[in-house]
């Protein structure tokens, strides 16, 4: 990190440049806790599969009561991450180090929505023509950062008609 954009950091949070050194050292790994923070909406170091609201989804007796419980956790998540994919996607391609911080042998989102697809097609009222793999990929797809900012950001909804509109779209897909 450069000293102007510590600077500028720093300014904004109203700490001591200081502060941005002894605490972040440098953008990786402001960028890494902007993200983890963001994800979770707290500093807690709890995976979203371990989180409260995935785990009550999981736990819902019905498909369509575990998609919409599935549905408005997610939402959260992505009223908070979606506004911050353009300045990450950005930083990557400005440099490598930062393009490599989140490249992992799987994706987390695709993993959580795997989870949460598996546990979804063995509840009665789910789709029995949709597969687990399915479920899965369409999970991915609806509930990606990219959907939510193509209608929140770019279209104008507000983060509650999208909930509902991708809660119905999904519930028509994915239960019987």
């Amino acid at each position: 990190m450069v000293p102007r954009e510590r600077e500028a950091i720093a300014d904004r949070a109203g700490v001591a440049v200081q502060t941005i050194y002894f605490a972040f050292g440098n953008k990786a790994s402001l960028l890494k806790e902007l993200v983890d923070v963001t994800i979770a909406g707290d500093d807690e170091p709890i995976p979203t599969m371990r989180r409260p609201w995935f785990l009550d989804a999981l736990a819902a007796d019905t498909a369509e009561a575990q998609l919409r419980a599935h549905v408005h956790g997610t939402c959260g998540v992505l009223g908070r991450v979606a506004p911050i994919i353009d300045v990450l996607r950005a930083a990557g391609t400005q440099d490598q180090k930062l393009a490599g911080l989140w490249q992992q042998d799987s994706d987390p989102r695709l993993d959580v929505q795997t989870a949460a697809a598996r546990a979804l097609v063995e509840k009665p009222g789910a789709n029995p023509a949709v597969s687990a793999e399915q479920a899965a990929d369409v999970l991915f797809g609806m509930l990606s950062p990219e959907l939510y900012l193509l209608f929140v950001r770019d279209r104008g909804w507000s983060a509650d008609r999208w909930e509902r509109w991708v809660y119905d779209t999904l519930r028509a897909q994915l239960c019987a």
